[in-house]
């Protein structure tokens, strides 16, 4: 048994031989369901990475053990008597981008973050209980003190993730972002076909500047997830780019519902079914990539994280629940993230579990 966790009313042992979460002590009654979702998960799915010393459930999550996922049980505890804190934490770093994305938020305005209000808001997330900090839009290798943001993330602490089109990644940049102790590199694939993704993107090339970042960050030792996006009319797709995955040989296929632009767009509910039908199909196969589909995540499993579990700092330094939700809370240059976060949870719109995304409902 391995001790994950030890306070004076919570202990978290886990078993590895049997892959199971026991929790003990005085909160153990409260915490111990969520422990049971996520032992179940343990049973009947492959994990994204098993390690010497460690496992990675998921390419969205801290290994297990780790501190990151102390923390991360710590802030379940916390949840379950009401006191939730942002496990998750988004920050867009910058607008520069070489794809041109005609759903794109950052062609919009001008500015970013200094590194001084960057670090900042990192070590009030740390303060925060932050655990799972992802650095994203438009491309973070577009910045050039991003290694020393990741640098910054305290590794006991929390884990680095970061989202990038796949355009300006490099052998050298690769190394560089391992040696800054990148945890997760997740790239956005589109489509196995070229062309569409390319016309997505907007820059002819795309695909294969995609593809090519891929095996580069693997040949680096990095660990790498394919991520893409779902609306209506697109769920057999998934298996043709879960293949594509399976041969790139990332670690996780990552699936998440595509934002609609019109009614049509908007995934059905036969469609969700089918989602997380093909989810618990490829996790109980042995071999291949894990799959990872914000359809049971977010929905079946924990319900929606914006603002329950997840807070999200604009490239503005504006607040909101998740990079969908367009209402801002707060800007970071006025108030402490602490601030930010109370007002978020003040405004009570993020009260309960939402087993639906909230920013799927604006056609009803």
């Amino acid at each position: 048994m391995t001790k994950l966790l030890e306070t004076a009313a919570l202990g978290v042992d886990f078993d590895p031989d049997r892959r199971a979460l026991q929790a003990s002590g005085a909160l153990a009654r409260i915490i111990q369901p969520v422990l049971d979702m996520m032992n179940q998960r343990l049973a009947e799915e492959k994990p994204a990475l098993i390690r010497a010393d460690d496992m990675v459930v998921s390419t969205w999550l801290p290994p297990i053990p780790s501190g990151p996922f102390r923390r991360l049980l710590a802030n379940e505890a916390r949840a379950a008597i009401g006191r939730p804190v942002p496990s998750t934490l988004s920050l867009e770093v910058t607008r520069s981008c070489g794809a041109r994305c005609e759903h794109c938020l950052m062609r919009e305005g001008e500015g970013e973050l200094s590194y001084e209000e960057m670090t900042r808001i990192i070590d009030q997330a740390l303060d925060l209980g932050s655990c799972i900090i992802t650095f994203t839009e438009g491309d973070p290798l577009l910045r050039e003190d991003i290694f020393d943001l990741i640098r910054h993330i305290d590794p006991e602490k929390a884990v680095a993730n970061l989202f990038t089109p796949g355009l300006e990644l490099t052998a050298e940049k690769a190394i560089k972002l391992k040696e800054a102790g990148l945890y997760n590199l997740i790239i956005g694939v589109y489509s196995t076909n070229p062309e569409e993704h390319d016309q997505i993107r907007g820059v002819v090339g795309a695909h294969a500047r995609a593809l090519q970042a891929i095996r580069t960050a693997l040949d680096a030792g990095l660990m790498v997830t394919m991520s893409c996006h779902i609306k209506s009319g697109q769920v057999d797709r998934i298996l043709e780019l879960y293949r594509l995955a399976d041969g790139l040989g990332v670690q996780e296929l990552s699936v998440w519902e595509g934002m609609p632009r019109t009614p049509e767009e908007k995934l059905t509910l036969i469609e969700k079914e089918k989602i997380v039908d093909i989810y618990r199909k490829i996790n109980s196969e042995p071999s291949g990539p894990r799959i990872f589909a914000n359809t049971y995540f977010e929905g079946q499993m924990l319900g929606c994280m914006a603002g329950r579990r997840w807070m999200h700092v604009a490239v503005d330094g504006s607040i909101r629940g998740c990079p969908y939700l367009e209402d801002s809370y707060a800007s970071i240059k006025d108030v402490s993230l602490k601030d930010a976060w109370r007002a978020l949870r003040h405004s009570e719109d993020f009260e309960g579990s939402v087993s639906h995304c909230p920013a799927q409902e604006i056609f009803g």
